[in-house]
């Protein structure tokens, strides 16, 4: 049976779904049921044209999106799909801050990798390193930028330019939302570059810091835990380094974070999400409402 291009889950039989769909896609460890913030929706058999495999994009809505139809709101884009809902409950997080006045309400989604472990260090890496693989991250920056970006932009109340749009991801998700935030600030302000996996060809993303023409005015969180490594920990602060020289302030537009004893797994990334949305979506001022142009 095909499935519907968009489709409306109410609340339990999303998060239902979403917790099915992220066991079975990450491998990763498993999470208790639970209730949802607010409302999920889901597109189903997204097509590209730029990478192969088909996917299901997770959108979650804040509270108060159906009642304010004036409203629009930030987005933040999250590689992994549904593993940042259902491991990370980055949902509730958001809720919780939006609720407590600390972070703007927003729109995250979830966009997941083609399927198999390889296919993600396909998409997540910017090069291709022989007998390894790699190298289709400009590709996944088309997909983002021109496919995902404007779908999300068409259906929902968003605002739409760069400067409220984040997109983020962690370990090969973090190397690939940096590259792919650099070569596209045009249509990514905001970047959640957590864990990344800075080694990928000979740090090959350092170089591609160092050849930047110009600063773009982009707003970059970078993170590590200090047990992921001693060579992880060392690339994130060159990393960070590379970043200042280029022209980024520190505790400015870039925020650097050493996630005392937090190891490479999504506890420890979920217990900092609270951190990345403070610093990439913080509340406005009441002098300055939300806009309601795109």
């Amino acid at each position: 049976m095909t499935l519907p291009r968009h489709a409306t889950h109410r609340l339990a039989a999303a998060v239902a779904a979403l917790l099915c769909l992220a066991v079975a896609a990450s491998a990763r460890q498993k999470s208790p049921p639970r209730e949802a913030a607010a409302e999920f929706r889901v597109h189903a058999g997204f097509k590209s044209k730029f990478l192969p495999k088909e996917r299901r994009l997770i959108v979650h809505l804040p509270r108060g999106y159906a009642r304010d139809e004036s409203r629009r709101y930030p987005v933040l884009y999250m590689l992994d799909g549904a593993t940042v809902f259902a491991a990370w409950r980055i949902d509730e997080t958001a809720h919780a801050l939006a609720a407590a006045g600390e972070i703007e309400p927003l729109i995250i989604v979830g966009v997941p990798h083609g399927g198999s472990q390889a296919m993600r260090t396909d998409e997540y890496t910017p090069t291709r390193i022989l007998g390894t693989g790699g190298g289709k991250g400009d590709r996944l920056g088309r997909m983002l930028a021109e496919e995902v970006k404007p779908l999300i932009d068409s259906q929902y109340r968003t605002l739409a330019g760069a400067e409220h749009t984040a997109l983020g991801g962690v370990s090969f998700g973090g190397l690939v939302s940096l590259h792919v935030g650099l070569k596209h600030p045009e249509a990514f302000g905001r970047l959640a570059v957590m864990s990344p996996s800075v080694w990928w060809d000979d740090m090959v993303i350092l170089r591609s810091v160092r050849s930047l023409k110009s600063r773009p005015a982009t707003r970059i969180w970078l993170d590590m835990g200090t047990a992921e490594g001693r060579e992880m920990h060392h690339n994130a602060r060159r990393l960070r380094d590379e970043l200042v020289k280029k022209g980024w302030t520190l505790d400015g537009d870039l925020a650097y974070f050493e996630d005392v004893g937090a190891e490479h797994t999504d506890a420890a990334w979920a217990r900092r999400a609270g951190r990345v949305l403070k610093f990439l979506f913080p509340a406005r001022s009441p002098a300055a409402p939300a806009s309601s142009v795109r």
